[in-house]
This record gives structure tokens, sequence and C-alpha cells, in this order.
């Protein structure tokens, strides 16, 4: 064997097509490379034969000789090849195996796409959500916005400022805006998840219906964008514009109501005035939301192993730890937005100069004359009305869902 070795160890060449056949024709097709690592030596030997028949033994004894040699002589890249293509045929039908168990039969395109709830759901728990959260939070609003706006320190603390504004103003005057207010918050949440749900149906995977955590953030943030440009900007500008004024006689204020507010606020500014502190709204909610989603959906998994799509619906109290967490990282992040926005959208324009002429120029100010925790003022008052809003609105927001979730999609999908 090792003379055979040696004999056709020689430089190997292709046959032609003849003798290649008359390979392929004798069931020699499980190793054709070997055929072609026959030497020229060998191929001298077989050229002066005269029939087929001979070529064909000749071949044969060739291709016996070479048999056991064949694998240590097949260069590294082809039995790593054959090594690959076997792992990854292996990877495919675990994959495939998995699917089956999963979807309950065959395995396809459309078993393998996560359902989602449509839009318009999400939209309408979101409005339900906003209802009641405006009903609960107004008088931690108002007091936030009071501390805000105080520059000569007559307020002491949250107590002290609630009990001054009741005392003096009386009890209502603790829901002042909240007509606005409640508005607002409905239509925003409303645009928030149901933009939001749109933004995430483009950033998810085609293939599988995932979506990443970036792709999470993204969708929020363009979510918040969009909610404080349409909705946030001009509701705001009146709530806070209502919410400023000091005193019981209605006929002493400068605005009447919100729609008094709104039309003095297009004569005397002009349309753009509904629109003042747009700047630092579109930060503020733009991180906000790009942090609330992606973190309610972590703590979702987290803490109560729920995921879109799979039916569960989570018990009230659930959805409320969820949404308080989610929701206390903004303010924290986002204070120095807040405390700008609420002072260019309380100045007027029609006394003509006005103290702050944008959002860089407000930061720049306040921090030279009031230092740098006043960038932070109603920091805690929006910690008491965020997180606990947020819990309020998931809760609402989360059993529409979950009963949605629950009747049409985890029924139509088992």
């Amino acid at each position: 064997m090792n003379l055979l070795k040696e004999k056709y160890d020689l430089k190997a060449i292709e046959f032609p097509g003849e003798e290649r056949d008359c390979c392929e024709r004798d069931s020699i097709q499980r190793r054709p490379r070997a055929a072609s690592r026959i030497s020229a030596y060998t191929w001298s030997e077989i050229l002066p034969l005269r029939t087929t028949e001979e070529k064909r033994k000749k071949l044969l004894a060739s291709f016996a000789s070479l048999r056991f040699s064949f694998r240590e002589r097949e260069p590294p890249w082809r039995n790593r090849g054959r090594e690959e293509i076997s792992t990854a045929a292996s990877a495919a039908a675990t994959k495939m195996g998995e699917e089956k168990r999963e979807g309950g039969g065959d395995a396809g395109p459309s078993r393998s796409v996560k359902p989602s709830i449509p839009p318009y759901m999400k939209a309408i728990s979101g409005s339900l959500g906003g209802v009641v959260e405006a009903c609960c939070l107004q008088p931690i609003d108002v007091i936030k916005t009071r501390l805000q706006l105080d520059r000569s320190g007559s307020y002491k603390g949250i107590l002290h400022c609630g009990s001054t504004v009741a005392s003096t103003e009386g009890v209502r005057a603790l829901w002042k805006g909240l007509t606005p207010f409640a508005t607002h918050l409905t239509l925003k949440y409303t645009l928030r998840m149901g933009s939001n749900a749109v933004f995430q149906s483009a950033f998810k995977d085609s293939k599988t219906g995932t979506i990443s955590n970036q792709g999470r953030m993204a969708a929020g943030f363009g979510a918040g964008v969009l909610e404080a440009l349409a909705i946030v900007t001009p509701f705001e500008v009146v709530k806070i514009r209502l919410q400023q004024q000091k005193g019981l006689s209605t006929e002493l204020l400068k605005y009447k109501g919100p729609i008094h507010c709104a039309h003095t606020i297009i004569h005397e500014e002009g349309l753009r005035g509904l629109w003042a502190g747009a700047a630092p709204t579109v930060m503020r909610n733009g991180t906000n939301q790009a942090a609330m989603f992606t973190a309610k959906n972590a703590f979702d998994t987290i803490l109560w192993k729920k995921h879109e799509g799979d039916g569960k619906v989570l018990q009230p109290w659930q959805s409320m730890i969820s949404g308080f967490l989610a929701g206390t990282a903004g303010p924290v992040c986002t204070g120095p937005f807040d405390v700008v926005k609420t002072r260019l959208m309380a100045q007027s324009r029609s006394a003509g100069e006005v103290k702050y002429k944008g959002m860089i120029h407000a930061l720049r100010t306040i921090f030279a004359e009031e230092g740098l925790v006043a960038l932070w003022k109603g920091l805690l008052p929006r910690l008491m009305r965020i997180p606990p809003g947020q819990a309020i609105m998931w809760a609402v927001a989360d059993q529409v869902t979950g009963l949605y979730e629950r009747r049409y999609l985890h029924n139509a999908h088992m």
C-alpha cells in the first residue's frame, strides 16, 4: 500500500469527460474528487489501453489504492466546509422543531411572527387612563406649577403651598385648569400610545415580530416629540397661564377660562404664542417617553414575566408597580427642561420685552440668577405626580389591552 501511495502521490489532474463518466457509471459518485487525484503517471499508463473495459479496470484499481488515504489527502477547507454545512443543517432542524412545538403544527413565516395589539386599541387604552389620571392628580400639578413660578420664596414647601392655595383661594383652586389638563391628558395619551405602537411596528423585525431596546427607545422618543408638538405645548401654555393667576374674584383675573385664555393669547401674541416653550417641551417629552416605554416593558418582563401577545393580563396592582417604577427616571433627567418650559410658557409677549429669549438663554439666566438647584425646582411634586400618574394610567391601559389580547390575540394564536 505504501508503494502504491508513493506511486500515485503525484500531481493531480482532472479527467476528460469519457473516463470521468466511466467512473460515475460504475457508482463511484460518492468519491468523485478522488478520481482527480489519480496522478499523471497513472494516466500515462491508461492511455495505451485500447478498450473502455480495460480503462475502467485500471481506473478502479487506482481508485481502490487511493480510497484509504482519501480523507487525509482532502484539503482542510473541504472537511471544514462539510462540518459547517452539517452544523448549519442541525441548527436549522432544531429551530424548525422548536417552531413546530410552539406553533402546534408546521412552522412557517406566519407562525414565527409574534402577535401585536393594534395601534387603535393602544390609543383607546391611553385615553381612558388619561381621564382617570387627570382627575386624581390635578392638585399636585397645580402645586408643582406654583412652586416653579415662585421667585420670592412665598411657599415653604409642598404642604405649605397646598394649604396656602386652599386657604386663600378655596379648595377648588387646587383643580384650576382641570378642563384643559384632562383634555390635554386624554388627547396626549391617545396620541402617545397610538403613535408609539405605530413607530414600534416600523422598528420590529419583519420575520419574528420582536423589537430591540434601541428600537423601543426610538419609538418612545418619536411618540414624545409628536405629542409635544401636536398637543402638549399649546395645552400646557393655557394651563400654566390659568394656574399662575392668584385671587378669588373672577372679574379681577385676566383669563376667565380655558377658551378665553387661548383666545386672548392668540389675539395678543399671535398663534405662535400657544407654542411658547416648544423646544424644551420636545426635549422633555421625547426623553421621558423613550425612558418610560423601555422601562415599562423591562419591569413587566423582569417582575411579572409578561410579554406582549402571551395572553397574560396583569393585575392592576402589578401594572401600577411597573408604571410607577418606569415613571421615576424621566423627571430626574428632564427637570431643567421642565423648569425652562414652564418659565417660557408663563411669560406673556403682549408686554413687548420678554425676560427669556429661548431655551438656552433661559437655562443660562436661571443658572446665573438662582443657582443650579433652581433648574430642578418642583422636582419633588413632579415625582409625586408623574410616577403615580403613570401607575394609574398603566393600571387602566393594561386592563383594556389585556382584555383585547386575551380575547382576540391569544385565542386566535392558540
